[in-house]
This record gives C-alpha cells, sequence and structure tokens, in this order.
C-alpha cells in the first residue's frame, strides 16, 4: 500500500512532495484548499490538529514537514539526500532541517496570518513588520553558508536544501522580495532548477 501525503498548494507540505518526488517514491497526492480545516472538516479525522501536511504510511502519521522529511530518507532510504552520522557535516544538516521550520518559517506564518489570514479588522502592522525583519535577520545565516557552496552541506544537494528552499518559496509568495541577496538568489536558481522542484511547485 502506498503513502498518502495531505497536501495544498505552495504550504509547507511541499517539503515531504518534493522530497517524494525526488526520491521516486510510490504515493497518493491530496490537495486540498487551505486551510483544510476549514474547507474540508473530514480531514480533521485524519489530523485533528487540522495543519498541513499530513503524512499517512500504514499505522504512521506525521504532520511536521521537515520530520517527514527526516522519516522517508532514514525509512526508504539509503538516500544521498540523507546526511549520515558519520558524515561530517552531519550535525550542520540536522541544524538546517530544524531551522528551516523553526527559525525560517515561523516568522513568516505570522506575515501571513497579519496579511492575510484574520479579517481586516484583526491585522497588525506592528506584528508583520516585526516578524518580517526577524525573518530577514535569520536568513543572513543562508547567505553566508552559500557563499561558496553550492548546497548547505555535505557538498550535494540533501533534504536540508529542500527544507530550507521552501522558506523562500513561501518569502517570494509574502512578497518579501528583499530576501533575495546575491548569493541566495544564486542558489535559489541552481535548486529550483531540479525537476522535482518543478512538479512539486506545480501541483
Amino acid at each position: 500500500m502506498s503513502m498518502t501525503l495531505y497536501h495544498c498548494t505552495r504550504a509547507r507540505s511541499m517539503r515531504p512532495l518534493w522530497t517524494l518526488l525526488e526520491m521516486g517514491l510510490d504515493h497518493e497526492l491530496v490537495t486540498m484548499p487551505f486551510p483544510p480545516r476549514v474547507h474540508r472538516k473530514d480531514y480533521l479525522q485524519i489530523n485533528p490538529l487540522g495543519t498541513i501536511p499530513c503524512l499517512v504510511d500504514g499505522d504512521v502519521v506525521m504532520t511536521e514537514s521537515a520530520g517527514i522529511c527526516q522519516y522517508l530518507v532514514d525509512r526508504y532510504g539509503p538516500s544521498p539526500l540523507a546526511v549520515k552520522v558519520d558524515e561530517p557535516d552531519y550535525g550542520a544538516y540536522l541544524n538546517w532541517l530544524h531551522r528551516s521550520d523553526a527559525t525560517f518559517t515561523f516568522p513568516q506564518t505570522l506575515v501571513l496570518r497579519y496579511t492575510r489570514l484574520e479579517p481586516e479588522e484583526r491585522r497588525v502592522p506592528q506584528v508583520v513588520e516585526d516578524y518580517r525583519k526577524w525573518f530577514l535577520a535569520r536568513m543572513r545565516s543562508v547567505e553566508s553558508a552559500t557563499a561558496d557552496r553550492q548546497y548547505l552541506c555535505s557538498n550535494r544537494f540533501t533534504i536540508a536544501d529542500i527544507c530550507v528552499t521552501y522558506s523562500l518559496v513561501l518569502a517570494q509568495s509574502l512578497g518579501i522580495e528583499e530576501v533575495f541577496t546575491p548569493n541566495i538568489r544564486r542558489y535559489w536558481e541552481g535548486i529550483t532548477a531540479r525537476p522535482a522542484y518543478k512538479r512539486a511547485f506545480e501541483l
């Protein structure tokens, strides 16, 4: 039985979708309108949090995008998308995976909420400004890391690149174009030329 990934266009579910496509893993994709907890009430029976993504793989149910990517490469590897524990960049790899959501996507979700999701009377421009600045400040680490390399770690494309690149997808969607500093722009152009990225973006 194949896995099922519950997905919304341009949502964090793009990370595991991209990973599935890079690995060529058999899966069923269920694409829903955002936010699914509003538009697809039956989805709450699958994921009571109502969040996206959700991966169902037999008895395994996962809802954290970077965690799902790590699960896929570890469970269905070996894959060059993973960095092994005995590789020198293993610590950096884990750091980028967790940073991608806890540090990069988190402030963006507040920008998204208070510019688009909340009704006009509940929007808070100060929150938007503060967390936009937070995101841009934290992304300096990517600008620095890509100064002399094509990928974030281990001299190859990994799920760390998938997870971090999604924060750039979201930044573009939110109009935070100033994040595309010279090294990040070069990094972005190389990563997004991958066929699996293009397919995940279209889906």
